[in-house]
């Protein structure tokens, strides 16, 4: 007993460094970014029509005079309590307007990587078991196109094609303006909160502007989780086992979908939460196209604003999501494969 609450406890220190170690590095890029960017904060927030006397005291006010070693642990000690300075684009604190973009990207990778996940895992099972025929040829070559095309081109494409030409969905945007201020906010994501209000109507609208995006970005997934999943199949499928099972007289169905496949869930876990991760940081190019009011277009509008707060605490909060979904891939790690228990 006394060894299992010491291995948990070593294996939660363990955890605690790791994640410290990595916010501390994180922190720290994103403080010399800060530095490194030919933007100067104090011009962004007096303008370059100030005086001398005024510039000086905004400089002071920020505690740019100070050595860098100072004003990184000023930095740390507000990042720790959640104060990532002021927008000076929409004079709010920075972290309520990315509480209030970031559910908008949420919602716009979740439904990407449902859709990458749903596509590009049969996609690469079944490339896997067909390896050098066509249907392998094929789904690698439209894995290549994913790769390939510029997402910015496959959105204004998808938006001429879909919007303009055939009508199948809605436009630019998260919600049509007739819409607007029906749902009473309570997750920050309108496919969720329509549904709780129980506004049906408002609900078919977000997905008519929701759909073309998230399916852009899934394709990229299915490209990426489709590749790796037929790598990781066709390293199982020469295993030994394989041939064992097939000997017993266990179906090949059963043997590549259950045999096969659940040996690369371990795997393909990580490949799914880097996905994601990918996902919640490049959708700028994504948001930028189709107007969609989340964390990307966020972050390009506060770039063009010169808006050095907004885009480091954006960076910071991409960062932090990687390390959770780090975390959290571990913990499914131990829930999927038993054998990871004993190694923690």
């Amino acid at each position: 007993m006394l060894g299992r609450v010491y291995s948990a406890v070593r294996a939660f220190a363990r955890l605690l460094g790791s994640v410290s170690l990595t916010f501390l590095g994180l922190t720290c890029v994103t403080f010399v970014i800060g530095r490194v960017i030919p933007i100067d904060p104090v011009l962004a927030i007096v303008g370059d029509k100030a005086s001398n006397e005024t510039y000086d005291r905004v400089r002071l006010q920020l505690g740019l005079d100070k050595p860098l070693m100072v004003q990184y642990w000023t930095y740390l000690k507000k990042l720790v309590q959640g104060d990532f300075g002021n927008s000076v684009m929409t004079a709010h604190p920075v972290l309520t307007d990315l509480l209030h973009v970031f559910p908008a990207t949420i919602e716009l990778a979740t439904l990407a990587l449902v859709i990458g996940v749903v596509g590009g895992i049969p996609l690469g099972v079944y490339a896997a078991v067909n390896r050098g025929r066509w249907p392998d040829q094929l789904i690698r070559f439209v894995s290549l196109i994913g790769y390939s095309m510029p997402v910015f081109w496959l959105g204004l494409i998808g938006l001429l094609l879909f919007y303009a030409k055939l009508g199948w969905v809605e436009g630019p945007g998260r919600l049509d303006v007739g819409f607007d201020d029906i749902v009473p906010t309570v997750t920050g994501m309108l496919t969720v909160d329509s549904l709780w209000a129980g506004e049906t109507e408002v609900f078919w609208n977000v997905m008519g502007h929701l759909i073309l995006p998230a399916s852009i970005l899934g394709y990229i997934s299915i490209a990426t989780v489709a590749r790796m999943t037929r790598s990781f199949m066709l390293s199982q499928l020469k295993q030994e086992y394989i041939l064992a099972a097939l000997a017993k007289g266990l179906s090949p169905a059963r043997v590549v979908w259950v045999h096969a496949l659940g040996n690369v869930w371990v795997q393909l876990i990580t490949v799914i939460a880097l996905t994601f991760g990918s996902l919640l940081e490049g959708a700028v190019l994504t948001e930028t196209v189709f107007a969609w009011p989340g964390l990307g277009f966020y972050l390009k509008n506060s770039l063009f604003a010169a808006d050095l707060n907004a885009v480091l605490g954006g960076t910071v909060l991409v960062g932090v999501v990687y390390i959770g979904l780090n975390m959290l891939s571990d913990v499914v790690y131990t829930l999927v494969d038993p054998r990871a228990r004993g190694n923690s």
